[in-house]
């Protein structure tokens, strides 16, 4: 009986099946799926269909193989005849480029998809993936049909990645960026495996490892520095931004109409992305954040000198939003320099936000609603171990509850003949309720730690009664019968 088995060394699926008086494997270039399992196997039920009833040749099934040389010697039928190779042409196990050159272009076939996508996305989004999809894969993939790529096209495709100049001197571009290149790759491919039934390429193809990065909030002293030194016309946007929260496009795109004085309330509803007003990052960006008094002063501030030119909170000269390159490049980094402080994204201001408020004892699902959050999963995993570096109070709590428990009244001295090596004083609370009386100790160990803990006294255990020797308890008389 054969059987479809898989290759250690290839990792692709042979047929193991017995033919006159041998053995036999013939290997494909499959993967293991099920479908191509399948396949396999309904061939290798027409091969022993046809060795039962005597009519199997060899070549027709498989003209290239090393075993006909074998079977010829053997003197088994090994010529093909042209009408059973006819008959089983639709069986006949296709060379891998032919069974996976189906479907179209991969450059039709990708824009085809986006189309039918781009519905679900924002305009920032769309700008994003047309310039990976315009940039990096179709100049790569675009001419090759997309069921013909292969795994190591692929591969090779994004070890180019790493080599390509990236940002400024750097060399290559860098994992976070290849996995987001890579991932849109994998979206097209995997759409166009499932519509045209091929395995797909990328199938166990793993992401890069990224760096972790971690986030560097300021110090509350460094914002009082910042404040302090910031341009005047740059102090109620600095305010805001460290005291808020908010995300750099959610402060841009701030609109006067979303800013609530009566109920001191901010309300985050739209972004301002890629110089155009969007919807939030998320749902759970859409969100209400409270102002606190240095926030609310400074909205009020504000409104006195851009309330009556523009529709935005902040905003240039000529009433438009503010662009973060050039607030980063001729305000953000050059204020970092004069203070001499450690240069950052100004994205920062929001972690700072963040770690100011646990410091100061807020409930963290307080906090994750004002970061827009919509758990405190991330909250804790990114944020929690700042607070000990900015508190400097590491179980403070417990240690106001254990001041508070055990500073109750004077201590009294009680001795404590249990406790050894001469430390045998134990200090208690006084009460007027007397100590509980310790019970004595029982047994031989009893006896040795009493004499232990009495310095006065030479007392031993008792001598064990010594048992008698044999020889004499043979001299004993012996015992007579009664008469």
């Amino acid at each position: 009986m054969g059987s479809i088995r898989l290759s250690d060394t290839t990792g692709s699926l042979f047929m193991d099946f017995r033919f006159g008086v041998g053995r036999f494997r013939e290997y494909s270039a499959l993967p293991d799926t099920q479908p191509n399992r399948k396949k396999l196997q309904k061939i290798l039920d027409k091969i022993e269909a046809e060795i039962a009833d005597g009519t199997f040749v060899y070549a027709n099934y498989f003209p290239g193989s090393k075993a006909l040389k074998r079977l010829a010697r053997q003197g088994s039928p090994g010529v093909p005849q042209a009408e059973t190779a006819q008959a089983i042409a639709p069986y006949v196990v296709p060379k891998p480029e032919t069974l996976a050159s189906t479907g179209p272009l991969f450059k039709n076939f990708a824009t085809k998809w986006f189309d039918e996508r781009s519905i679900e996305w924002r305009r920032s989004h769309i700008k994003s993936l047309l310039s990976t999809l315009n940039g990096r894969l179709i100049p790569y993939f675009g001419e090759k049909v997309v069921g013909s790529i292969t795994k190591s096209e692929v591969l090779e495709f994004r070890a180019q990645l790493a080599k390509v100049k990236g940002r400024g001197d750097k060399e290559g571009l860098s994992p976070k960026r290849i996995n987001e290149i890579m991932g849109l790759l994998r979206q097209i491919i995997n759409e166009a495996a499932d519509r045209f039934e091929f395995t797909s390429p990328l199938l166990n193809i793993k992401k890069l490892r990224q760096r972790k990065t971690d986030v560097e909030p300021f110090s509350f002293a460094d914002v009082q520095r910042i404040l302090a030194t910031v341009r005047v016309d740059y102090k109620n946007y600095f305010t805001t931004r460290f005291l808020t929260g908010m995300r750099t496009g959610e402060v841009h795109g701030l609109k006067w109409k979303y800013v609530d004085f009566d109920l001191r309330i901010i309300r985050v509803r739209e972004t301002f992305v890629l110089g155009e007003d969007e919807y939030t990052k998320t749902d759970g960006s859409q969100r209400d954040i409270q102002m606190s008094q240095p926030v609310f002063e400074a909205l009020q501030l504000q409104y006195q000198a851009t309330g009556k030119v523009s529709e935005y909170v902040f905003c240039n000269l000529v009433g438009e939003p503010l662009d973060n390159k050039n607030f980063s490049d001729r305000v953000w980094y050059p204020l970092l320099r004069h203070l001499g402080l450690k240069a950052r994204r100004p994205y920062q201001m929001r972690h700072t936000a963040a770690t100011l408020w646990l410091a100061s004892g807020e409930a963290p699902e307080w906090i994750a609603r004002q970061l827009g959050h919509t758990s405190t999963e991330m909250l804790f995993r990114v944020y929690s171990r700042y607070v000990p570096n900015l508190t400097r109070n590491d179980g403070s709590a417990m240690e106001r509850l254990l001041a508070s428990q055990f500073s109750q009244g004077a201590l009294n001295a009680q001795a404590d003949p249990g406790r050894q090596h001469g430390a045998n004083t134990l200090y208690v609370p006084a009460c007027e309720t007397a100590p509980q009386v310790q019970p004595k100790r029982r047994g031989i160990h009893a006896v040795r730690r009493a004499s232990r803990a009495d310095d006065n006294t030479d007392a031993q255990p008792p001598p064990r009664p010594r048992p008698v020797p044999f020889a004499r308890w043979m001299s004993f008389p012996a015992v007579q019968p009664l008469n």
